[in-house]
């Protein structure tokens, strides 16, 4: 079949027969290769003016829906493209030749109706401000048909509301210029008031089918993308509120809701505004319910349309100050939605929404003049003071034992909320000030000090969070309270790790303040350097070692000796890893330089014998000491051991070391280095040897006289690497880790190395479709971010758009595949980024081939039904925006393909 497929190559032979035969090969045939040769003749065809005829031979009744689906592809990608090449006379019969197909294909299949009112909208587009400016009128007439029986009669109506919600879409995914976009925008504008009677009339029906009121809040979301004018879409705003009663309908109503309200533009509907504020807060007594069932579904959706009213439109309802009372109901509820009881994200996953809403009204409320500063700043610093309670609540451990039970992508969610939380608390110093400070030291005092009160660790290490937090970004040097806070912490037993860690943390955030207060340095040194011997403390003492050696260096100066003893142990007992070993003497070095130049060196001798007597011995075993000197040495005895991927990753661990210390001061050694690469790779590849070379990269790729040797190593590299993953790379993840870590720092560093004729961007695009296939979490990391980084060059490395145009369906049908099942959950926002780069970047391209790689049955899931797929693709399509939403999309899309229902999708995020 693949030779009757290359043979197709005259325009003349672009046949109904030779499409359907091309579309079997390239849905059927298990070879990629073949796949990729049906695809490309595909594009051809589409490209080629008999598309305009077979494409509504390819829609016949007949026809199987795959076959269909590319007729009306064909038809979208002609208008949308090749507009131009169709005269004028045409056009007209185009238009009612595609209302028809419309109207046809209303009962289905959903994928061909979706794809060809995306057609009928890009149609729209084009003629709506000439040849057709009654379009919305004249398409709300043409399915308003009394033919035919209710069920008929039924699908009209949806096929109608299909197209209706795919043109504002396709305005948005078209990436037209702005001036253009503005000019259609405001014309679908206009439209507005005539649709709103039909919407309304969809969504208040009584007892109406399900599945067009779906469709029809569907297409208000798609509206009011256009910002449309507000105060003529009240009802329909209303009649959403009111679906969300129906659990079907919930998520489809919050989206639409949440649309809405997240429009700026409120400025001129202010009064809409207002209306809307009561709506929201009807909710609170189904918000309560869902809290008490444990509904988190439910309780999530509400927390997003409170939070979406009061961040988006503070300002607004502020400046409102006779309905005060109404915007201070509209507070309570959203801290109703912060106070949400138990541990996010394994009980809860509503509190984080509301995060960013307390610094937006902290911030409106500073920027509003004198007296209604003072007057809003009396009715919400009560709640300030409350909100503290409730973050230090929410920001508290759970229990041992349940922390354990936690996975890691829970505690790395927990980490990342608890970090969200530090950054709150910050802004709420901004409003509260020094009581802040004195409400969370007398509390601390009260459970340190008073019998009568019970507490655990967690109470404590959380009320030291608070006061770390602050102290780590605010000048905290006017607070009266730090002295106590200094003498409270020794009364501290600090018998878990998290509260150990907290008290570390804490004491390094004051540095600076203690080297204004010298006198209870002693107290808090004591505490560090007894900590400096544990290695599960290892991050947070060094790194508060460090910090009160830099800011305290000269009141420290007469404890000098004991500091030096307990870094000099921990340092001879190995206690600590490299890095955090680096740390301890970037810490002494602070310290020396405020000593007496002749103190100095009778400390730092004893300090660094026990190394030069280390590096005494190493260089006795043939290690660098002069590397101009030894480097042919090297060289030959690699030349003997080039299989012991021992010695070759010593000597590469060194060259990199030596690369990272000498910086530029390296630059001699740089074609020398990069032949020895290239032998060591092509003899015996391995991740030490990329490693080196993405250093190498990092370093010199910015550097004109080293642009050709380091250009010469990459096309050797990668023409090996490609020879390795034809023969069969699946037991060498490490090593393809390395590859897609170091063509990511080449897209950063240095693009223009694949200008170059050797170095083929391709290449590295076909290894990362096959690096997808493995199940190690850090190569699927790094193929992600290899792949989001491509993407982002698509216009300065002309190769990149070539390969995403041509096999750029693969590309999603690859990420499509991971999403389905293959990857861990914990990388799905990663997979996110890449559809969301191809969106940012290829908007052109993504529609097509998004649609297309979703074509073929089951998959990538057999749970999946066309019209999962479709709602993805329109998602995807119409988030170009919030990188945060496309991730949740993908997560919710991944979690219906592997059969996971609503209550674990939204503990999932």
């Amino acid at each position: 079949m693949s030779a009757d497929l290359v043979q197709l190559s005259d325009s003349a032979e672009f046949t109904v027969d030779a499409v359907e035969r091309a579309l079997q090969q390239l849905y059927y045939d298990p070879d990629m290769a073949q796949k990729s040769v049906a695809q490309k003749w595909l594009t051809r065809a589409q490209a080629s003016p008999q598309a305009w005829h077979f494409s509504w031979a390819l829609l016949s009744p007949g026809k199987v829906p795959e076959i269909q689906f590319f007729g009306a592809s064909t038809l979208h990608t002609k208008i949308t493209l090749q507009w131009s090449d169709l005269p004028h006379e045409q056009r007209e019969s185009l238009r009612s030749q595609l209302v028809a197909q419309v109207i046809q294909f209303a009962c289905g299949p959903k994928m061909v109706l979706t794809r060809l009112s995306v057609a009928l909208a890009s149609l729209i587009l084009h003629a709506v401000q000439d040849s057709w400016p009654t379009a919305v009128p004249d398409i709300l007439l043409a399915f308003q048909s009394r033919d035919g029986g209710a069920a008929e009669a039924d699908a009209r109506r949806l096929a109608l509301l299909e197209v209706l919600t795919v043109l504002p879409e396709e305005l948005q995914s078209r990436g037209l210029p702005l001036e253009r976009q503005a000019q259609l925008r405001a014309a679908l504008a206009g439209e507005w008031s005539s649709l709103c009677p039909v919407l309304h009339l969809l969504l208040g029906q009584e007892g109406g089918e399900g599945r067009a009121k779906e469709r029809a809040l569907r297409c208000v979301a798609s509206w009011l993308a256009l910002d449309v004018d507000m105060s003529k879409s009240e009802d329909l705003l209303q009649d959403s509120f009111a679906l969300l009663k129906e659990p079907r309908l919930f998520d489809v109503a919050v989206e639409t809701i949440v649309s809405a309200l997240s429009t700026r533009d409120y400025q001129r509907f202010a009064d809409t505004l207002l209306k809307i504020t009561p709506l929201v807060l009807g909710l609170q007594e189904q918000l309560k319910t869902a809290v008490e069932d444990r509904d988190m579904e439910t309780s999530h959706g509400i927390c997003r349309i409170a939070v979406a009213l009061g961040e988006t439109h503070c300002k607004t309802l502020l400046e409102k100050v006779e309905h005060w009372q109404g915007f201070q109901a509209l507070v309570s509820m959203i801290l109703s939605c912060t106070s949400i009881p138990g541990h996010y994200p394994v009980d809860e996953t509503s509190s984080s929404l509301t995060l960013t809403f307390w610094y937006t009204l902290q911030d409106d409320i500073s920027s509003l003049d004198r007296e209604k500063q003072t007057f809003y700043l009396r009715i919400y610093r009560p709640v300030y003071l409350q909100l503290v309670d409730i973050l230090l609540q929410k920001a508290r451990f759970p229990s041992e034992e349940g922390h354990t039970s936690w996975s890691a992508d829970d505690k790395e969610q927990f980490r990342t909320y608890r970090v969200d939380i530090s950054d709150t608390l910050m802004y709420v110093y901004e409003l509260l000030g020094p009581e802040l400070l004195r409400n969370l030291y007398d509390k601390l005092g009260a459970l340190l000090t008073d019998k009568t009160l019970s507490s655990s660790w967690q109470d404590i290490e959380a009320l030291l969070f608070g006061f770390q937090s602050v102290a780590e970004t605010v000048d905290v040097g006017y607070s009266d309270v730090i002295p106590g806070l200094i003498g409270l912490i020794p009364l501290i037993t600090a018998n878990n790790i998290q509260l150990a860690e907290t008290i570390m943390l804490t004491i390094g955030s004051l540095a600076e303040w203690l080297a204004d207060h010298s006198l209870l340095l002693p107290t808090v040194l004591h505490m560090v350097l007894q900590a400096l011997s544990r290695a599960d403390l290892s991050v947070a003492t060094v790194s508060t070692l460090k910090r009160l050696c830099r800011e305290c260096r000269c009141d420290l100066c007469p404890h000098a000796d004991d500091i030096l003893a307990a870094s000099q142990d921990s340092l001879i007992k190995r206690t600590h890893k490299s890095t955090q070993s680096v740390w301890i003497m970037q810490a002494l070095g602070y310290l020396l330089s405020a000593l007496p130049d002749e103190e100095v060196l009778g400390k730092l001798l004893p300090l660094l014998s026990p190394h030069i007597q280390e590096l005494d011995t190493l260089t006795k075993q043939t290690v660098v000491v002069v590397l101009q000197q030894v480097f042919p040495l090297i060289q030959t005895l690699l030349s003997k051991w080039l299989k012991d991927t021992e010695v070759v990753g010593a000597a590469c661990a060194m060259f990199e070391k030596s690369v990272r210390t000498l910086d530029c001061g390296f630059a001699p050694l740089v074609p020398q280095l990069c032949e020895l690469i290239g032998q060591l790779f092509s003899v015996y590849p391995q991740a030490s040897v990329l490693d080196l070379t993405r250093q190498l990269v990092c370093v010199f790729a910015g550097e004109k006289e080293h642009f050709r040797p380091i250009a010469a190593l990459l096309e050797v590299i990668t023409n090996i690497t490609m020879s390795v993953f034809q023969r069969g790379v699946r037991d060498y993840p490490d090593m393809v880790d390395s590859f897609m870590q170091l063509h990511v720092q080449v897209l950063k560093r240095k693009p223009d190395l694949y200008l170059s004729k050797g170095l083929d961007i391709k290449v590295v695009f076909y290894c990362g479709i096959l690096a997808f296939k493995f199940p190690e979490a850090p190569t699927l990391k790094s193929t992600c971010l290899l792949f989001t980084e491509v993407i982002s060059h698509c216009e300065d490395v002309p190769a990149v758009m070539e390969v995403l145009e041509e096999d750029g369906t693969l590309l999603l049908h690859t990420l499509l595949e991971a999403m389905g099942g293959q990857a861990p959950v914990g990388l799905l926002e990663l997979l996110a980024d890449v559809v969301f780069s191809l969106g940012r970047h290829c908007s052109g391209l993504l529609p097509a081939q998004l649609r297309e790689a979703l074509l073929p049955h089951g998959f990538p899931s057999a749970l999946l039904g066309p019209q999962q797929k479709d709602r993805f693709c329109q998602q995807v399509l119409r988030e170009q925006v919030s990188k945060w939403r496309m991730r949740d999309i993908v997560k919710e899309f991944s979690l219906t393909c592997r059969g996971v229902p609503g209550m674990e999708l939204a503990t999932t995020y």
